[in-house]
This record gives structure tokens, sequence and C-alpha cells, in this order.
């Protein structure tokens, strides 16, 4: 097979690349958003849930547009300033300081809240306030969590679809290359947990990291139509230790490269991270390495 390009699990023949310049000579005047929907619709490449893979179509475009296989029209509108446009809305938070011991606490609620409105944009403010490394809009599948007590925000997660490789994960659930490709959407990669600063409570990061990763895949499930069998992160020992990941029963299965997932060159560009998983079922292997 004469492969021209392989994009986040779609690989692409020097036919289907004929295919998509025929495609696109024949709108000649769509816009690249438009061009990428109706060939997601036109190839049947949906998510689980039936909404288009627009995002993930958008970015084989363009890589294959850079790598001069198509001829894109140009672009009808640019971001000049990027940071400015992504900063999330300000939003007023009762900031007052809650100290108490976790049974003090009283009940705590969990709550999915992207696509919710005003309760996503307090997500995404307290996120990019109080994170070290502040909020970045995700692509792919993604989900966003507020733990609340008292009526307020104790704490943030954000969940997305994870890497295509990672050498100690691959080798902890032993799948197939082929198995990987077809099921990575399975793995749920933990981007952001955040307690809030103002929160001072023993033992609550353990006890509410345990009950997100007993009900994500419930959520997984009823927003894009599959569950994920497996949570991963990955922790900066230079500012972490990990703690809770471990009192929650998470798994150090190694560590990162430090190359990242676009180091052309090879070289190691950032800091190396550990690697902990949790597994979310007990078939968890059998699930990630089926290729049927």
């Amino acid at each position: 097979m004469d492969t021209v390009l392989r994009y986040r699990g779609q690989t692409l023949t020097a036919a289907d690349v004929a295919a998509i310049r025929e495609f696109i000579a024949a709108r000649p005047g769509a816009s690249r958003r438009a061009l990428s929907r109706e060939l997601c619709a036109a190839r049947g490449w949906l998510q689980a849930n039936g909404e288009l893979r627009d995002a993930v179509c958008r970015g084989l475009l363009l890589a294959l547009h850079r790598a001069g296989h198509i001829e894109l029209p140009a672009p009808r509108w640019r971001c000049t300033e990027p940071s400015t446009r992504l900063e999330p809305a300000a939003v007023d938070v009762d900031a007052s300081a809650l100290h108490c011991d976790l049974a003090a606490l009283g009940p705590i609620e969990l709550r999915q809240v992207r696509r919710t409105g005003e309760e996503e944009g307090l997500f995404d403010f307290l996120v990019h306030t109080h994170h070290y490394l502040g909020y970045h809009t995700p692509v792919g599948e993604h989900l966003k969590f507020l733990f609340y007590a008292r009526g307020r925000p104790i704490a943030c997660f954000a969940w997305s679809s994870t890497a295509a490789k990672l050498a100690p994960r691959d080798g902890f659930i032993g799948w197939s290359a082929q198995a990987r490709r077809r099921n990575l959407h399975l793995v749920a990669y933990n981007t952001r947990f955040l307690i809030l600063p103002w929160v001072r409570v023993p033992h609550l990061a353990s006890h509410v990291l345990g009950r997100m990763t007993r009900e994500l895949s419930g959520h997984w499930q009823r927003v894009y139509g599959h569950r994920v069998y497996l949570a991963e992160t990955y922790v900066d020992r230079t500012r972490f230790r990990g703690t809770c990941y471990r009192a929650a029963n998470w798994l150090h299965l190694g560590r990162t490269t430090g190359r990242g997932k676009d180091a052309p060159t090879g070289r190691i560009t950032r800091t190396k991270k550990d690697v902990l998983v949790q597994p979310l079922s007990r078939d968890f292997r059998q699930r990630l390495q089926a290729v049927a």
C-alpha cells in the first residue's frame, strides 16, 4: 500500500489524496471548515456518539496542505491575538478560606460541566487562574468536571484523549500497534487536576480523585457513546510527588522520554514526567488488546 500520510488513526494512500484533491476542486467556493465537515460526512468519519470528527479532519487536511499534497483555500479568518482571544472571561468566585477535616466538609457533588454554559466558563476561569499550566482549549474527546461542597466549587478535573505512543503505558497494556490504533480512544488522560487554593481539607485530593475515576467511564459513555477503560496522567517530579495518585491506588509505570509527541529531532525538550495509570475495569487489557 502506497501510504502518503498517517494522522491520528487515519492512513491515507496516494489514491486517497487524489480523491481529496478532486473533492476540493469540486467545491471552489467552500471554506476550509466547510470542506472538512463535508469530507467527514462523505467518508463517514464520525465519533462514537455520531458527531463529525471535524477537528481531526481539519488537522489532517492542514497536514496534507503543508506537505504539498493538496492545496487548501486561503483561510478566511486569522487570530492575531490568540492569547487574548482564548483567555476565559473572569467569574466572581467565593474565595474565602475553607479549612476543615474531610468529614466536616459535608456532601461533595461531582458535575460534568462541558457544554453547560456558565459552569463551563467557571471551570475554564478557575483552571486558567489557579493551575500552573493554565487553560488550553482541548482538541478531540474531552470532559470537564467540578466538585462542589457547601455550594462552592472546591476542585477541577480535565480529561482528554491521550498520546498516540507512550512506552510505559503501551508495555503495561501489552497491546499491538493495530490494537493501539483501534482502541486509543478508550484511554482517558487527566490533563488538569486542581484543588482550589483557598481549600485546605486533609485527604481531599485522594478522596475526589478516587471518586472521579470511579465515575469517569459512565460520563464518557453518556457524552461520547463509549466507555473508557484506563485512566492515565503524567506527574512533573520537579513540582509534585504524585502523593494523591498513589494514595488513590494509581500505578507508577515509569517515566516519559522528555521528547514530547512533536519532537522531530528526537532531542529532550521538556521535563521527564512520571507515568501513572488507573485501570477502570477488571477486563481493561482484554478491551484494549482487542483488534476485532
